[in-house]
């Protein structure tokens, strides 16, 4: 027994010491100079918690140790308090006829500390006694009678009037130290062995005293005695205005004194305090954090106490009490209050800080309101108390409790002559109902032979006494009920009313009598029948005064109309004219949509209007007016690439005329839809760049836009932008006004004309650069050459824009020039056009891609942004020839025709085989007006485009039959071959004769046809998308819903034949000649010797690694990887891309490299070669997803790995084990296939300014 008592020693003797450490004293005068060292003492206390804990439970496995421990406690308690009276004279209190002695002490003039261990350690002991039935089986071997419950509770109510005080800000002086002392005292991580321990200690105390006694001695410490003994001193007191300060103090403290009181009768959740167990505390706990809001799994467990094996508890009760709602996209999962478990709701619960007790109120009456409910939040039925506790109830219906009550509802009923605040009145109210839920229980559970003496129905029923004669306290309450300043609290009062009838008709009848039930029932209907009288009378006055104002607002309308009539009748004519237009459209007809050519539907010009978002000025768009444009972004992608080793070289030198099939990089173009006029944008621009340029001179930091590259935020939506987009009307409507003759070519007689009409070019561009000396030859050859009907070289169309918009049409061109190239701007530079055109091509087929892997329709309902882009991209890239040198743009379409259409003058070009097919048609038919300007034979704009298409898509059905793979599968038809099916079988043969037989033997029919129909569809989709934007057709009504294919539906619309063959068989005579010359070429030679490679199609999507399920899986492969240059060193922050899957040693001096003059570190230099300056990494150590766009441009991002509670673990600090969520890397994928990732940087640096601080270009 000896041995065992070592712990009780050393642990007294330690608490003795810390006893009243660090004691603090108010400053009044003047703000404490000098912060006072307090950490020590909490660092202790942490560090002892989990050790007096386990000290207790050891305690109570033995029945004999408890009872020794608890002696020793008590002596040594008993030893510090010695002189508790700290030599003041005893004070005596009165109240209500009852006296009690103290002594005069005063929290906010003496000293008082936080740490008070051995009051502590004896109140986790006592609630032992009465957990264990120690208390019950050997009272004669305790000393409960020598006990001094004064004494007692003593210190742990300074220490609770020290909190209140400092609430109450009577303690402002003392600094941050005392804040930070009150704070921990709270926190989760001390409030077990302080707080807690603190409010059983005070309802020991209040246990075994008169509870009389106990209030006067709290009133007193609370420094409030006066206020409440005093008759109407709170009167006088209010109407002294110097004391404002004063008197909102002691309202604050008046409220924490209630508190405190519900505090003590209301937490009885502690095994041995009430009759639960340590389950029932748990779930107490969690029901109401989760009263609050929803919360995730890591945020339970932060709120809730942790035990010496680091365990909540949690995992054994959540399932009672709350439903786990499975995260989405975004966001984690979260754990949801049982709509059971909100009756166990208390709003005054004593864990709860304030903002969270505020929190919790609103969730709690907006969940009663949703349910159409009364906003009422009635405490709680409570478990009964312990037989050691029992006692504590009887607070309640003391005279001094009933005499508070009655004073600060008396201030209420006459509000206006006293300080008082609605928060004292709802803590009052909740009291009340606590008293008359307990009367309740205490009546349902009594037996015959006992008698309730619980009667708190009978005091609050009588008046004050003579002289005072003050009215009951229900009166005040049915007199509050109806005051139109408490709207708020209405419905508790009626509550109580309600609740106090029920259980008066308890006392009144037997338990077993079915009448009183009938009686408090139809006492409850009438009063509910009152209520919805009340409510509908409200409703009706509502609805009155709703009719009353919109026949004010009719009339208003009607006036407005009769003093603006021709206003008025103007826009009727305008809604007349447009629905006749919208009557008449080819949409509402059952008429075939073109889209292009001579039979292209002809679509009635809508009018466009829109406005401005920096000057909200409304501007129809036309080519004479100020320019509108669109905030921009562009940025090179490799999004599509099917080969990211390839570099440009020599950018200068670089030229993109041609697109290769592996779309290596690209120009991508993307937009938040916002419009303004050019000139207000130029407006915001130049003040962005002043504040910048001001900025860096202040702060040298950066900022999530580079004002030097021409970035900037949008000014509606913040999104990051590099240039404009301007708003344009259909460009070929504006060009195409010419007379067109009804006979138009077919495509030999076209190819024909268009070859005389080069030809012509090119030797007048040559005779121009011949020196002047042989001026006289020349003549003489100009005079032979013999120029094309109505040809006219020397015509110069004129402009019809605006110098505004010609001024936005370079703008943008230009940008998009000096971002796809990474060159310095230059608008004279020939390449300006050939970007324009890739930037579109590339964003039409990014797109198609998207909807295509999405498997959503090709015109199925886009976003506007979306749509708004593509729109005015394609518009823009029609019109940008007109600032454009047209001689350039002439020698740009030659050389793109003589690509497919071979000539003398062009040799060395890309052979069939290297040609992106799309790219060639964006670039000739957006080429071709810088020709057909000159034209003057009749030959429409519509024609040349529909020749330029059909010739492009039977290269591309060459491209497609070249590259098939001709594997048989075994899936051939044995039906007879189809009509389609023996044209491409022809076709094929034709082929393997121009081919010298190199191309393999001849598969069957169905499996050419079949791999030419998918091989084209990207071709025909993204072919779809350019001249529905570029003429403004809309899309046949099949095209838009989801499902099949779309193959024929597409063909109608491009002006193609079902049998795609057929365009061969048309013009046999020249295509047979130009597919010789195709396959002549010495490239497809090599690819059909298997010497060299091509691409396929149709082209796979690219899609990001595949990530194991098993987050472990990633560490393993990390904690193999070694520095490539450290000589075998395990490297400090392995980072996966997730684009190549290339595992890169990030964040480390070893492995940075030096990029265009600059040292950046392993991943910066990566995005450069595998993203464009784009890159996506998986930083494995911290499962964190890295963002990074350019040098100093990166932001983190939400890993796809969750735990079973669908929660991230950034930083692997809870080491839950991880799985894959498909879901969520899916989301990764279309950011990266949409081209956000830069978007996503600049909203996530927008948001967290610490981001815009990191040096991302070291990672």
């Amino acid at each position: 027994m000896y041995a065992g008592n070592i712990p009780i020693y050393k642990t007294e003797s330690r608490s003795r010491n810390e006893q009243g450490m660090d004691p603090i004293t108010r400053q009044v005068g003047q703000h404490i100079e000098m912060e006072p060292e307090w950490e020590a003492a909490f660092t202790l206390q942490m560090k002892l918690t989990h050790v007096i804990s386990m000290m207790q439970d050891w305690c109570a496995s033995d029945e004999k140790v408890l009872i020794e421990a608890y002696k020793k406690c008590l002596a040594v308690l008993m030893q510090c308090h010695g002189g508790y009276t700290d030599g003041e004279q005893p004070i005596t209190l009165s109240i209500c006829g009852h006296s009690v002695e103290t002594i005069r002490y005063c929290v906010s003039q003496e000293k008082v500390s936080i740490h008070l261990p051995v009051s502590r350690l004896l109140a986790g002991l006592h609630v032992l006694l009465s957990k264990s039935e120690v208390a019950y089986k050997f009272p004669e071997l305790l000393p409960l009678s020598e006990l001094s419950p004064p004494m007692l509770i003593e210190h742990p109510l300074r220490c609770l009037v020290l909190c209140a005080q400092v609430h109450a800000g009577m303690w402002r002086r003392n600094g941050f130290s005392l804040v930070n002392q009150i704070y921990y005292y709270h926190n989760v991580k001390c409030r077990r062995e302080m707080f807690d321990k603190d409010v059983v200690m005070l309802q020991t105390g209040v246990s075994m005293m008169d509870p009389n006694h106990f209030l006067m001695i709290m009133l007193s410490r609370f420094e409030l005695y006066q206020i409440f003994s005093t008759p109407d001193y709170g009167k006088r007191f209010s109407s002294e205005i110097t004391h404002k300060d004063v008197v909102q103090q002691n309202n604050t403290l008046i409220e924490e004194m209630l508190y405190l009181i519900i505090m003590l009768v209301g937490e009885r959740f502690s095994p041995g305090v009430g009759q639960v167990n340590a389950t029932d505390e748990i779930k107490r706990e969690i029901i109401h954090q989760l009263s609050i809001k929803p919360m995730a799994h890591s945020e339970l467990v932060k709120s809730l106490p942790e035990d010496e094996n680091k365990e909540t508890g949690m995992e054994s009760v959540i399932e009672a009490v709350a439903h786990f709602k499975k995260p989405g996209l975004t966001g984690r999962g979260m754990y949801e209050l049982k709509p059971e478990c909100a009756k166990e709701f208390n709003l005054y619960f004593y864990h709860f800080s304030r903002a969270e007790q505020s929190k919790a109120e609103e969730a709690q009456r907006k969940l009663k309101r949703q349910n159409r409910e009364d906003t009422a939040l009635p405490p709680p039925v409570l478990p009964p108390f312990c037989p050691l506790f029992a006692s504590l109830v009887n607070i309640l219906q003391s005279d001094v409790m009933l005499c508070i009550m009655g004073t600060i509802l008396q201030w209420a009923v006459e509000h206006n002559g006293y300080a008082w605040s609605e928060s004292m009145l709802q803590r009052v109210l909740h009291l009340i109902g606590m008293a008359l839920q307990e009367e309740k229980q205490h009546l349902e559970n009594v037996t015959e032979e006992h008698v309730v003496t619980f009667t708190f129905t009978q005091k609050i029923s009588k008046p004050g006494e003579a002289p005072k004669n003050s009215p009951s306290i229900l009166a005040m309450l049915e007199t509050l009920q109806n005051a139109p300043y408490l709207e708020v609290h209405k419905d508790m009062i009626r509550w109580i009313l309600k609740t106090f009838n029920a259980v008066k008709k308890m006392r009144e009848s037997s338990p077993t009598s079915p009448v009183a039930e009938t009686e408090g029932t139809i006492m409850e209907e009438s009063s509910r029948d009152k209520d919805k009288a009340e409510r509908k009378r409200k409703a009706e006055i509502a609805r009155l005064r709703r009719e009353k104002i919109m026949a004010q607002m009719s009339e208003m309308q009607r006036h407005f109309i009769d003093e603006n009539k021709e206003l008025f009748q103007q826009t009727l004519e305008l809604d007349a004219s447009t629905s006749a237009v919208l009557d008449h459209s080819p949409v509402a007809s059952d008429m075939t949509l073109t889209a292009l050519g001579p039979a292209q539907t002809q679509v009635p010009e809508q009018r466009q209007f829109v406005t401005c978002i920096l000057c909200q000025e409304e501007q129809e768009v036309k080519v004479e007016s100020r320019a509108m444009v669109l905030a921009a972004f562009v940025q090179r992608s490799t999004v599509l690439s099917k080969n990211r080793s390839k570099f440009i070289q020599d950018p200068e030198k670089y030229d993109p005329l041609f697109m290769h099939p592996d779309l290596s990089c690209g120009t991508h173009t993307s937009s938040c839809g916002h419009i303004m006029h050019a000139h207000c944008w130029q407006r915001y621009f130049d003040s962005v760049q002043a504040k910048e340029q001001r900025r860096q001179q202040r702060l040298r930091l950066h900022t999530s836009y580079d004002v030097e590259n021409g970035e900037f935020l949008c000014p509606l939506c913040e999104c990051l932008s590099n240039t404009v987009i301007p708003l344009l009307l259909p460009p070929r409507n504006i060009f195409n006004n010419r007379l067109n003759f009804s006979d138009q070519p077919n495509l030999t007689q076209w190819i024909r004309t268009i070859s005389q009409q080069i030809k012509a070019l090119q030797f007048l561009r040559k005779e121009e650069s011949t020196p002047n000396n042989a001026s006289t030859k020349n003549s003489e050859n100009v005079d032979e050459l013999q120029l094309p009907e109505g040809f006219r070289p020397d015509f110069r169309p004129k402009i019809p824009y605006s110098e505004s918009i010609k001024e936005m049409l370079t703008t943008f061109g230009t940008a998009t020039y000096k971002v796809g190239l990474k060159v310095h701007p230059n608008e004279e530079d020939p390449r300006v056009p050939i970007m324009c055109w890739g930037s579109c091509a590339y964003t039409i087929q990014s797109i198609e891609r998207i909807l295509s892997d999405e498997d959503k329709p090709l015109f199925g309902p886009l976003p506007c942004r979306l749509d708004d882009c593509l729109r005015s991209l394609t518009r823009f890239a029609a019109a940008h020839w007109t600032v454009a040198s047209v001689s350039v743009v002439q020698g740009h379409f030659c050389k793109l025709f003589a690509s497919l259409v071979p000539n003398d003058s062009h040799e060395e070009l890309p052979c069939i085989l290297d040609i992106d097919m799309f790219h060639l048609l964006v670039g000739l038919v957006l080429a071709f007006p810088a020709l057909q300007c000159q034209d003057f034979s009749g030959i429409s704009l519509g024609t040349g485009d529909l020749h330029i298409f059909h010739l492009v898509t039977m290269a591309h059905i060459i491209q497609i039959l070249l590259t098939s793979c001709t594997e048989e599968n075994g899936m051939d038809q044995e039906n007879p071959p189809c009509e389609e099916e023996s044209a491409v079988l022809a076709l094929y043969k034709t082929l393997h004769q121009y081919t010298g037989s190199a191309l393999k033997e001849i598969p069957s029919g169905w499996h050419l046809w079949r791999s030419v129909r998918a091989g084209i569809m990207p071709f025909l989709k993204c072919s779809a998308l350019f001249f529905h934007y570029l003429n403004g057709v809309p899309s046949p009504p099949d095209i838009q819903v989801p499902g099949t294919s779309h193959f024929e539906h597409l063909c109608s619309y491009l002006s193609l034949p079902n049998n795609l063959i057929c365009l061969f068989q048309e013009n046999s005579e020249i295509m047979n000649s130009l597919i010789e010359s195709w396959c002549r070429n010495s490239e497809v030679k090599r690819y059909l010797e298997g010497e060299r490679d091509a691409i396929r199609y149709p082209r796979e999507s690219n899609k990001l690694i595949n990530l194991p399920e098993d987050y472990s899986s990633l560490i393993n492969q990390a904690s193999n990887f070694s520095c490539p240059k450290s000589g075998g060193d395990k490297s400090r922050a392995p980072t996966l891309c997730l684009v190549c899957g290339s595992l890169l040693c990030s964040q480390s001096y070893c492995c940075q490299t030096e990029l265009e003059g600059e040292d950046v570190g392993a991943c910066t230099a990566h995005t450069y070669s595998c993203g464009s300056g784009v890159g996506i990494f998986l930083r494995v150590r911290e499962c964190q997803v890295l963002f990074l766009a350019g040098k100093t441009k990166g932001c983190f991002y939400s890993p796809p790995y969750l735990d079973d509670y669908g929660e991230t673990d950034q930083g692997l600090r809870r080491g839950n084990p991880l799985h894959l969520c498909k879901e969520r890397f899916k989301k990764i994928q279309k950011l990266w296939h949409q081209h956000s990732v830069t978007e996503e940087i600049g909203h996530a640096q927008e948001a967290n300014q610490t981001l815009v601080g990191i040096d991302w270009q070291h990672l």
